[in-house]
């Protein structure tokens, strides 16, 4: 079993953001159906896609309904910076601020998982 953390810091704008959370949801659909241990997290601009993924009429909204129990979190303060933080607690997703109001990236190297960015 792999320990992977996926890091989704892509914006919403562009069609390569949009290929670029296609291509973390396909990972993430791999490593949950080889049983991996499995992290996903927003961070940055990518705290936007929170708010898009939970639009049903959204081109990844049902990959991203079928993977929502495996995101571990988005930034608290990115999306406070990015004006998504009531959209993301709308959805349920939870707010991470292990250090200093970010998520504690360093902690998944510490706990041996292998981090992707997108």
């Amino acid at each position: 079993m792999a320990k992977i953390a996926i890091v989704i810091y892509s914006d919403t704008d562009t069609a390569e953001a949009l290929g670029k959370v296609s291509n973390a949801f396909m990972l993430a659909l791999e490593a949950v159906e080889n049983g991996d241990d499995l992290k996903i997290i927003f961070e940055g601009a990518g705290t936007k896609w929170i708010g898009e993924l939970e639009k049903e009429n959204q081109k990844m909204h049902a990959l991203y309904s079928g993977l929502k129990d495996k995101i571990t979190g988005v930034c608290d303060y990115c999306a406070q910076a990015f004006g998504v933080k009531t959209k993301v607690e709308k959805a349920g997703v939870p707010l991470l601020s292990e250090f200093k109001k970010h998520p504690s990236l360093r902690s998944l190297f510490a706990e041996g998982y292998n981090v992707v960015n997108f």
